[in-house]
Order: C-alpha cells, then sequence, then structure tokens
C-alpha cells in the first residue's frame, strides 16, 4: 500500500501548487484577515514535515510564495521567521499611529516589496503619513503594484505631497500605478522609467497638482505596454489657461497597446493631450467634462478619424439624467468599441445647451443613421419649459444629417415634437433630412401621437422625403 510519502517530489509539488494557487484566486474577495489567510496559505505546507518543507521552500516561484503585511502586521518580529520572499503590503490608516508605524517597518524590505496598497480615511493623520514618504524614498526594485488613495482629501488642502525621490525616482517592473487625491509634481519622471506599466488611474488630482497635456504625454511615451489610462481631475482649476492657437508638435507619443481612455476635466485640456498621442488599439474612450465650457473639439474628432478601432460609429445615444447628459456613440454591429462624452450638470436646460455644442463640434454625427434620445431610468431630469427650449432642440438635432431611424422615449418626445412643429414649408427637411422612420418609445398603438409629431409627420408627406411613425410598446 502506497501513503503520500511515497509520491515522488513532482507530483507533491503539483498537489501543492493546486492548493496554493486556487486559494490566491480568491483574494480579490475577501477582506484583509481573509487575504492574508489565503495568501500564505503555504505556511501550513512546511508544518508537516522536514521534506515538505524543503520542498515548499525549494519553489518558491512555482508556488508563488509571497507574504501578506498589514497595519496589524508586526513586521520587525514576525518577517525574520520566514525566508527573504516577496512581499506584498496593505494599510488602512484611520487615528492610530502604530498602524503607520508597522506599515514602515514592512517598507524597510523595500528590496522584496512586489505589492502596496495604502488607503487613508482621516485626514487627523496626515502629518504621521509623511513617515511613509520618508521611508518610500528608496528604490523598489521589485515594486509591480502601487495603489496610494487618499480620496477623503479631494474636497481640500492640505493634500499629501510625494516627493521627487520617491520611489527613488524608478520604478522599472511597475505594471499597476494608482494615485488618488495626491500631489505628485515628479510623476512625468516616474512615469519615464516605468516601461512596463499596463494600468494607469491617476483619480481626483488636485488643481495644484497640475500636469500639462504635454507632460503627460511625454512621459507616457514609454509606457508601450500601456493598456487603461485614467485621468481624473477634481475641479476646473486643474486647467490653467493656455495661450491659443499655438502649434502642435509634428510627431506624437504612439501608445500601441492602449485600449481604454477615461478622462474627467476640462474640455481644452482633452484636446491639448489627444493632439500629442496616436493609440491604434484603442476602443474605448469615455470623457467627462464639467459644465462651465466653451465646447469646442477639433483635435478629439481628429484623434477619432486617426484610430482605426474607434471607426464605423453608425448609432448615437444622447441620454438625459439629474446628475449630468451624455452623448454615447457606437456601432450598430457588435464590435468592441464606444466612445461617450458626458458633462456634469443637474440643470435639465443647461444639459441641452451643452449637448448642442457638443453634437455640433462632433463631425463624426454626420454619419450617424440611428439617434436614440432618451433618459437614465433611475434618474429622470426634472423639465421645465422655457423661452428658447425648441431651439436648442433644433440645433441639438441639425448636425445629424445622415440618420435614419430617431427613437424617442415616451418623457421627451412632447418636448421633441414641440420643437418639430416649427419646421414649417421650406424647413421642413432643414434638421433631419434622411429620417425615415421614428420609433416613440413605450407607446402603444391605441394612444394618440403627439400633435407636435404628427404635424411634423404630414409636413413631410408633401415633400420627396416622407417619414412612418412606429409606436414601440
Amino acid at each position: 500500500m502506497l501513503t503520500i510519502d511515497d509520491l515522488p517530489d513532482d507530483d507533491l509539488l503539483a498537489i501543492f501548487d493546486f492548493y496554493v494557487l486556487r486559494y490566491q484566486y480568491l483574494v480579490f474577495l475577501l477582506n484583509d484577515f481573509g487575504k492574508k489567510r489565503k495568501i500564505e496559505s503555504w505556511q501550513s505546507l512546511v508544518h508537516v514535515s522536514r521534506r515538505w518543507r524543503c520542498l515548499v521552500f525549494g519553489s518558491p516561484r512555482r508556488l508563488n510564495l509571497q507574504l501578506y503585511c498589514t497595519t496589524r502586521t508586526l513586521a520587525r518580529k514576525s518577517l525574520h521567521v520566514w525566508p527573504a520572499l516577496p512581499l506584498l503590503l496593505k494599510g488602512e490608516f484611520y487615528e492610530s499611529s502604530v498602524e503607520v508605524d508597522n506599515v514602515i517597518a514592512g517598507l524597510e524590505h523595500s528590496n522584496r516589496i512586489r505589492q502596496i496598497d495604502l488607503d487613508c480615511f482621516d485626514s487627523s493623520i496626515t502629518s504621521r503619513i509623511k513617515k511613509l514618504w520618508t521611508a518610500m524614498q528608496v528604490p523598489f526594485p521589485e515594486l509591480a503594484r502601487l495603489y496610494l488613495s487618499f480620496g477623503h482629501l479631494v474636497y481640500g488642502p492640505p493634500w499629501p505631497v510625494l516627493p521627487d525621490s520617491f520611489l527613488g525616482g524608478s520604478a522599472p517592473r511597475l505594471r499597476f500605478l494608482y494615485l488618488e487625491g495626491i500631489l505628485f509634481p515628479g510623476l512625468p519622471k516616474l512615469l519615464l522609467s516605468a516601461t512596463h506599466l499596463v494600468n494607469l488611474y491617476l483619480h481626483n488630482i488636485p488643481h495644484s497638482g497640475y500636469i500639462s497635456p504635454e507632460a503627460m504625454a511625454t512621459s507616457l511615451s514609454a509606457s508601450t505596454s500601456l493598456e487603461t489610462l485614467e485621468l481624473e481631475f477634481e475641479s476646473p482649476q486643474s486647467y490653467p489657461d493656455l495661450k491659443t492657437g499655438r502649434p502642435f508638435p509634428p510627431t506624437r507619443s504612439v501608445l500601441p497597446t492602449l485600449t481604454n481612455i477615461w478622462f474627467k476635466g476640462t474640455n481644452e485640456y482633452l484636446e491639448e493631450f489627444v493632439a500629442r498621442i496616436d493609440a491604434p488599439r484603442l476602443y474605448r474612450l469615455e470623457t467627462t467634462f464639467f459644465n462651465d465650457i466653451d465646447f469646442n473639439t477639433p483635435e478629439l474628432s481628429r484623434f477619432i478619424s486617426r484610430t482605426p478601432t474607434l471607426g464605423g460609429y453608425d448609432e448615437a445615444h444622447i441620454i438625459f439624467g439629474n446628475g449630468g447628459a451624455l452623448v454615447r456613440l457606437c456601432p450598430s454591429h457588435p464590435e468592441p468599441s464606444d466612445h461617450r462624452i458626458k458633462i456634469l450638470c443637474k440643470v435639465p436646460d443647461r444639459q441641452l445647451s451643452i449637448l448642442a455644442k457638443i453634437c455640433t463640434s462632433l463631425r463624426l454625427l454626420l454619419t450617424m443613421e440611428n439617434l436614440y434620445i432618451n433618459r437614465y431610468l433611475d434618474s429622470p431630469p426634472i423639465w421645465v419649459v422655457w423661452e428658447h427650449e425648441n431651439t436648442e432642440w433644433l440645433e441639438l438635432l441639425l448636425p445629424f444629417t445622415a440618420v435614419k431611424n430617431l427613437y424617442l422615449s415616451k418623457l421627451l418626445s412632447p418636448r421633441i415634437a414641440r420643437a418639430l412643429q416649427e419646421l414649417t414649408g421650406a424647413r421642413t427637411t432643414e434638421v433631419l433630412p434622411a429620417l425615415q422612420n421614428v420609433f416613440l418609445e413605450e407607446f402603444e398603438p391605441s394612444e394618440p401621437v403627439h400633435e407636435g409629431i404628427a404635424q411634423f409627420i404630414t409636413a413631410r408627406q408633401l415633400t420627396d422625403h416622407p417619414v412612418s411613425i412606429i409606436c414601440l410598446a
């Protein structure tokens, strides 16, 4: 009869490999205690026998042996018990200075640290956080993931400031970088060294932490593995005035693997940034603008036009809600490309005015064949009738010269009907000249059609461009 001790080393390692990795895949679903227990599950193996201990420690890469330190880990007392294995460091700071001291003890092993995740939830310990920056002014040659979040501080100063010597000014193995509510003037220099960066998230950038679009584009030129880029500024003040009309450089930074861009800030910043980059594999572009903008996007239109994966749009969605409104462009066929422009504005009339400017500036809308106008189901806007509303609706529809199918939600169709009612005589085909069908969503065939739409349909029957009405229950 064979026992487990009779198994050869390779078979035992295969069993260990399954046991350890099976649990490590679950760490993102667990709390800190659960993560530590699962990541360090290999420790139960080394206590079985001397042979198992030798096998485990003899295969650290295959078994992905790591140590997980938290704010409760007494690093100076516990780490010396184990071999010099890679470290994962997690810190959540509230009020206790002991939490900071425990993390600093872990940072003393900078040559072994692969991951650092730090969250600050109490601004009262900001002064003690400076100790962390002092401890992190040395090189971290193995660091692959860095997450620093001080989101609670984005509503006012003082914001944490990372020194230029942060991480020794270099991060050669960094693949994931997340900074929230932090000032880091030396970021462009660090990014130039992070040639293996895959994911970059810069959230709630304080206005005093402004990094020019030119510096941002230049610093990303070395990130030939970058796939996701998120830039989110805290307020419109994050973009100082620049001289208009200045020429852009003849060459652009090429980001060959970039597939996703999320941007929140001012229209001017995005214009400057996309004029300086090329992203041939980009398939999702989401932009959110503050509502006090003079919207003009020639560079954004050029950027999309020279990005092959963003082409082929024939479907536009205009969506209104309480917190903002957006224009979403996508192909009607199942392709993974998507482009969204959102504005942060709670006033529906203001939303309409800004969206009209957005649609006028986007030359891509000239090819749209399907147009949907609706609202967020969970937050319908509170509309009021105002003097110039009909004009704004017509200005919104004016760029859609190729639209054949117009889909209107039940809430918004009466307002659009009043605007279309003004199109009489020679103006009948001034808006939506290629229109063939109007789909009234959430309408029963027995319901009366809005008088304004009925008059518009009747007027179009007298032209060479008749329109049909289709009710969708």
